[in-house]
């Protein structure tokens, strides 16, 4: 008997409650994601002491960012077209999308290995990455990238499954996930004293039991989603599909990563004491993140299924929901890390110089997150109905392209840190007009409903 598609709220159900429903799951995995790295950092930079703590955060987190941000924006074209399918009930389509998608994982983690494990090293270089940290900066590096393909496997299934409305189990398995990772970072680097290469080993291994968790689910599960070792390959038209919503997110957050690049490249230039301060910021600053992220994949499998499904009513009604409950999460967010992020500091290091360039930094950047909101929820929806070129050229312009600018004259004219970290404020509010321009004036979905509803006569 032929599989079929079954009936998903998503598409029928409240509104609010869908996209709650839906959104708190990925917010709790995303939150036990981040703590893989977090956990890395508040170890390490207690036990192993301030050069530790600059070397698992900085600059290898840019570099990781860069290399595995490609390949997951190209995988997120997968969750796109596997959600516009289900939304459509086209069970045939949808088998061949998963495993296009498991063969990708596999392919892009091997090239994505290689590219880390070699040339990883090299970029430290060029960011000029202080002397004091280069070593255990490049070690910790180098064993992240060996678990790559474990990495990419879960971020595949775990798309594959949150496309068909199931975001609860990829949130068991990164709890369980983030816990192993835990306890191994307390045993490696707390009692066997492995500084940075037990956190990365503790890293991997965690990597390693979510990708095994998410495959038994993808390999045992009896539905249209179910993955069959022998039928593991590209599928080229699936493949194209993929690339043709994919690619254009991956190459923009190559292009953020880019940016972001050199902007580190800017903190490092400030001293140890500012890096690790810059350091314990990105991970208190993450609660922002994850929060905005969790409602851009919300939003944007709530448009891909409901676009898919024709339900262009929704779509409208769906973003403008997931607006409204994206900024009161903004600003309750920046108002929590504006009063106690300093506290929080302390988690980290109890280092006095640290510390007081940690607070400068939350302190400047936290007020101005309302201002990015716009950008992540309309570029979600518009990925969601495969619009990806538009939000691709205003994110790579008026992020990117204007924060490289911007760090290449105004820094070099006035070298100081709060000039180099203008560079977040002023690239949010550029891009959030554009976006509100094009997404409520532009005419976009009308022009796509016509251009996919068949001519008569």
């Amino acid at each position: 008997m032929p599989q079929t598609v079954k009936q998903n709220g998503i598409t029928e159900g409240v509104i609010w409650k869908q996209l709650l429903l839906f959104f708190f799951p990925i917010l709790f995995g995303t939150f036990f994601q981040q703590m893989y790295n977090t956990a890395d950092a508040i170890i390490v930079g207690n036990i192993a002491g301030k050069q530790a703590l600059a070397a698992v955060g900085g600059s290898t987190s840019t570099i990781i960012n860069l290399l595995v941000g490609f390949f997951v924006g190209l995988a997120s074209g997968a969750a796109v077209i596997i959600a516009q399918q289900y939304g459509a009930r086209e069970a045939e389509k949808i088998s061949r999308s998963v495993h296009t998608s498991i063969a990708l994982a596999i392919v892009g983690g091997f090239v994505l290995m290689l590219l880390g494990f070699f040339g990883g090293p090299i970029a430290l270089q060029l960011m000029h990455t202080p002397d004091d940290i280069m070593q255990p900066a490049t070690e910790y590096l180098q064993l992240y990238f060996l678990g790559t393909i474990p990495s990419l496997l879960y971020n595949l299934g775990s798309g594959i499954l949150r496309a068909m409305g199931d975001s609860k189990r990829p949130l068991y398995f990164l709890i369980i996930a983030c816990f192993t990772n835990i306890a191994l970072d307390l045993l490696l680097v707390g009692a066997f004293r492995m500084g940075v290469k037990g956190a990365a080993l503790a890293t991997v291994a965690s990597q390693v039991v979510s990708a095994l968790l998410t495959l038994w689910v993808l390999t045992r599960d009896a539905t249209i989603y179910q993955v069959h070792f022998s039928k593991i390959r590209m599928d080229g038209e699936m493949l194209a599909s993929i690339v043709r919503i994919g690619l254009p997110t991956g190459l923009q957050s190559v292009l953020y990563s880019v940016s972001n690049i050199v902007i580190q490249a800017g903190v490092n230039a400030f001293g140890t004491d500012v890096v690790a301060a810059w350091t314990a910021y990105s991970k208190i600053d993450s609660v922002f993140w994850m929060t905005l992220s969790s409602f851009g994949i919300a939003i944007t499998t709530f448009v891909g299924q409901n676009y898919g499904a024709a339900r262009y009513d929704r779509v409208k009604k769906g973003v403008s929901v997931c607006l409204g409950m994206a900024f009161g999460s903004t600003i309750f967010i920046s108002t929590v890390l504006y009063i106690w992020g300093g506290v929080v500091c302390r988690m980290f290091t109890s280092d006095a110089t640290v510390l007081a360039h940690g607070e400068r930094i939350l302190h400047y950047l936290v007020p101005w997150y309302i201002s990015y909101v716009l950008i992540e929820i309309l570029s979600g929806a518009l990925r969601g109905a495969g619009e990806v070129v538009a939000p691709t050229v205003i994110c790579c312009f008026g992020v990117c392209g204007i924060r490289l600018l911007w760090m290449w004259i105004a820094v070099t004219l006035v070298p100081q840190l709060e000039t180099v970290m203008a560079s977040y404020p002023i690239t949010w509010a550029l891009s959030s007009i554009t976006f509100a321009v094009y997404y409520y004036k532009s005419g976009w979905l009308e022009k796509r409903i016509q251009l996919h509803t068949p001519k008569r006569g």
